[in-house]
């Protein structure tokens, strides 16, 4: 079973080079199956997620080709059914893109329910809403989900919720859909924008994507495109972050820096100096961090997954901060992990109370989730003394290379498999 082993208290200086997003490529790579023609994708993250999705878009007949690490070929035209019951799929949230992307081109897809982070319940009810108000007839039974649709509608459609997966997957769907639909309510995060942006240049007509309203007009067809990801904003606040809790001085390099604002204005407010120029941002933490108070919301507001990393930070914060989860229940789990290396954190419903103490001591922890996986590294990289992380599956489904980015910036941090292996290391690291 692979684990991190961190020795912390090295502040971590140097410049880092961020990733496309996963968050964006998901989608994408479903959507590239929606035209008979070749598509080209470029700065697509070599993480877990994004390999299962491929692998499970394989089983139904895709032709997948890597070019590169990070540029894949994609080619939809001789798919071989509708029907995607690939046990990989399971265990990734995406997965159910791949019902709005047949969906629109087939009018019908199975997919078997999705799996991911527990976070929280994340239910599909606004994507089987959207799905139904352009005609479709959606079932689940078996543990899949099936949608099918004599012909799809434009219609009218208002969100209850503000749900970036159901905006995605309408859209998809609504895009070769007869006639024009709007969302109303629709979700305005970058890979919202970055999966219209991809959609149109296949030949959709989308428009308003970025704000709360999208109109689609749809077409009949799409074709052939090449089209590079955004980099990833949460991979991005992570480091961000990592230079805050280790009082340390890091430039994120390939950036979109309005895609970070949220994040940048909490950093300066506890205290950090951030500059920002076209496609960097750098980070210094020379002085004692300060509290504050967070909420999570939708974008543009402060990320839901960036929320563990800045209660790390918070953690080592003079004064009491709160963090209000407004997104996902179940999103306090590493606080116990948290609490073993000294952190002072009381969880009342959605709210934490983070008093700050001086300093984490070293701890043997399990990542909960994605992100609480990399925000528990972090605070590993800050404490006094040895840390273990385990579970660490759960971080490689969305962070490429995440130790080694760690050790450029000379954090001491190795992915270890065997108890003769953390000897090694800690004999290494003295």
């Amino acid at each position: 079973m692979e684990q991190y082993a961190i020795k912390g208290g090295n502040p971590l200086v140097g410049e880092v080079e961020i990733g496309g997003a996963k968050n964006a490529a998901l989608p994408i790579l479903a959507a590239a199956i929606m035209t008979d023609e070749t598509v080209i994708i470029e700065n697509v993250p070599d993480v877990r997620d994004t390999n299962a999705l491929l692998q499970a878009m394989e089983s139904i007949g895709v032709y997948v080709e890597k070019l590169d690490r990070h540029t894949v070929k994609i080619n939809g035209s001789q798919i071989h059914g509708h029907v995607i019951k690939d046990e990989l799929i399971k265990k990734i949230r995406a997965s159910y893109y791949l019902i709005g992307a047949m969906l629109g081109k087939y009018k019908e897809a199975e997919v078997v329910l999705p799996g991911g982070c527990n976070i929280g319940s994340r239910p599909i009810d606004q994507h089987i809403k959207g799905w139904e108000a352009l005609g479709t007839k959606v079932d689940i039974a078996h543990g899949s989900i099936s949608a099918k649709a004599e012909v799809l509608k434009g219609n009218h459609i208002y969100m209850d919720v503000v749900s970036v997966g159901a905006t995605i997957n309408v859209m998809m769907a609504a895009a070769m859909a007869e006639g024009q639909t709007v969302i109303e309510n629709a979700a305005k995060e970058p890979h919202v924008v970055d999966l219209a942006n991809f959609l149109n240049s296949m030949g959709a007509n989308i428009k308003g994507a970025g704000t709360d309203v999208i109109r689609i007009k749809g077409v009949t067809k799409l074709h052939k495109s090449e089209y590079t990801i955004i980099p990833d904003q949460i991979e991005a606040g992570t480091f961000m972050f990592a230079a805050a809790v280790t009082k340390g001085d890091i430039t994120v390099k390939n950036v979109i820096p309005k895609h970070l604002e949220s994040i940048t204005a909490k950093l300066i407010e506890i205290g950090c100096e951030v500059e920002a120029s076209d496609d960097a941002v750098r980070v210094v933490a020379s002085k004692p961090l300060v509290h504050t108070h967070v909420k999570t919301l939708p974008y543009p507001g402060f990320p839901t997954d960036m929320q563990p990393q800045i209660a790390v930070a918070l953690g080592l914060s003079r004064g009491t901060s709160i963090v209000t989860e407004s997104i996902f229940e179940n999103r306090f789990r590493y606080v116990d992990e948290l609490t073993r290396m000294g952190a002072s954190i009381k969880v009342e419903g959605n709210t934490a109370i983070i008093n700050g103490v001086d300093k984490y001591t070293g701890a043997s922890m399990s990542a909960p989730d994605l992100r609480a996986g990399a925000a528990l590294v972090m605070a590993g990289l800050a404490a006094e003394g040895f840390s273990m992380v385990d579970d660490i599956h759960y971080i490689q489904r969305g962070y490429e290379d995440f130790e080694m980015k760690l050790q450029s910036l000379g954090a001491q941090i190795e992915k270890v498999e065997s108890e003769r292996e953390i000897q090694k290391f800690k004999l290494k690291v003295g």
